[in-house]
């Protein structure tokens, strides 16, 4: 059986703090979430801004066993599995979609310190997590995959559970993280650089499409990054 991990693409002498990028999937589904799925290719230019926030902190992708969320939230249980043995002190995650929904799912883990949701996945009656602060979610007004409008009504259950929680709404935006990759990057950079808002709403006005320069960024990033070592949780099976 396929055992849940991490790639690292970056991991400096000494890190005490790693970067945790979670890729999205697809609601049911036991098939490889292999490298070169697009969902995973995304996530590749937000590892190089994570690498210009924090150079002194190891940056790695999360290793699905599964696609699929599955009945059980498997990616979630993967997580907690990969949080319990991993080397390192403090964890900064970021996830995209379903991955969105596995790092809030994961959240309340000792060794997570920051909690940023793309566009996440996040349906009625999702369970309510103990998120610690820094907590930021972001999803284009234009997402007709996961609801713009569910991720806000999480972020106001969460508030009146007292945890402090930011929101972004960008103008023109849709799932795939295409069209405004420029504020995507933004965003995540000040979330790893620490650079707190103090809770609150904001809305990004519209701005000129840029899906070829994304799509350009990526095939960049993940050459200019390879793999360099895969961590696998031993405890796992």
């Amino acid at each position: 059986m396929r055992r849940p991990g991490v790639d690292l693409v970056r991991h400096p002498a000494g890190a005490t703090e790693l970067v945790l990028l979670a890729h999205g999937g697809e609601e049911r589904s036991k098939a490889d979430p292999h490298l070169w799925r697009p969902a995973l290719l995304r996530m590749w230019p937000f590892a190089m801004a994570a690498r210009w926030a924090a150079p002194d902190a190891a940056i790695g992708f999360a290793r699905y066993r599964f696609r699929g969320w599955n009945d059980a939230g498997d990616p979630a249980v993967d997580l907690r599995a990969v949080l319990d043995e991993l080397p390192y002190e403090r964890v900064l995650l970021i996830g995209h979609s379903m991955g969105g929904r596995a790092v809030v799912a994961v959240g309340d883990h000792p060794r997570v310190a920051g909690v940023l949701a793309l566009a996440p996945w996040l349906p009625p009656g999702e369970p309510l997590v103990a998120l610690r602060p820094p907590v930021t979610f972001v999803h284009g007004a234009d997402d007709t995959m996961t609801d713009p409008a569910a991720t806000a009504a999480y972020a106001a259950r969460l508030r009146a559970a007292g945890v402090l929680v930011t929101t972004y709404a960008l103008a023109g935006e849709g799932h795939a993280m295409l069209k405004r990759p420029k504020d995507w990057n933004r965003l995540v950079t000040e979330f790893v650089r620490g650079d707190a808002t103090g809770g609150g709403d904001e809305h990004l006005p519209a701005a000129g499409a840029q899906v070829v320069s994304a799509v350009a960024e990526i095939a960049t990033t993940r050459f200019r990054l390879p793999v360099k070592e895969r961590f696998r949780a031993e405890a796992w099976g």
